[in-house]
């Protein structure tokens, strides 16, 4: 029973160390779990077991003692009878029946005390267990918080990527180069209709003065 004390605290004390040496505490402390609840179940049944053999120890020191009792009034009541024979009969098998009182005695005391530890042991695996399972629940608590910052993180580093800002500099020196264009073939369009327009002013000038030099002949050079 000293050795199985000793493995339990061996592995109650290691289990921070590898607490936080793992990537994931969740899965660690569930495996952990797991085995106590393999360790109760075991150390139950040895309970079972031995709680039957100390009872049926204790049903042999009873029987030893009450034999010792009966045989010694016995033999009391011989001497009175004097049968001095049937007296010493009765002495011997209290006798054989001392000795066996003193052999199961001491196996009843021993399974009686594993039985105490026993019983130790079920409480501090079962007291051991709750903890483990509180501490369970703490750490998927957090590491739910930290898959959910993560979740949040990722949906933060898209937003970020897109660099609305840049964007709409981006969108506004392209807009800006459109309008230049339309502002250019505006320009243009004009000074070709105004180039146009001068050039049928002109054109109507001179068929003007065509007609009047056409009139002046036709006047003998009198207008």
């Amino acid at each position: 029973m000293g050795v199985f004390r000793r493995m339990r605290d061996i592995t109650a004390a290691t289990i921070n160390e590898h607490l936080e040496q793992s990537q994931d505490p969740v899965k660690l402390i569930d495996q952990f779990l797991m085995d106590t609840r393999n360790e109760i179940g075991e150390v139950e049944k040895l309970h079972q077991q031995y709680s039957r053999h100390t009872r049926q120890l204790k049903q042999q020191v009873d029987e030893a003692s009450a034999m010792i009792a009966k045989r010694e009034e016995q033999a009391l009541l011989a001497l009175k009878a004097e049968e001095d024979h049937l007296a010493k009969l009765a002495l011997q098998e209290k006798m054989l029946y001392e000795e066996k009182y003193k052999q199961y005695i001491e196996l009843y005391d021993q399974s009686r005390d594993a039985l105490t530890e026993l019983e130790e042991q079920l409480d501090h695996l079962k007291t051991e267990y709750q903890a483990v399972y509180s501490k369970r629940q703490y750490y998927y608590a957090r590491m739910q918080t930290i898959q959910l910052q993560q979740r949040m993180n990722e949906r933060s580093g898209q937003y970020g990527g897109r660099h609305v800002p840049g964007m709409f500099n981006r969108l506004e020196d392209r807009v800006s180069d459109l309008e230049y264009e339309a502002r250019s073939l505006r320009d243009l369009r004009r000074g070709e209709q105004t180039r146009e327009s001068s050039q049928y002013s002109v054109s109507d000038l001179l068929e003007r003065e065509m007609a009047k030099l056409k009139k002046k002949l036709e006047n003998g050079g009198k207008e």
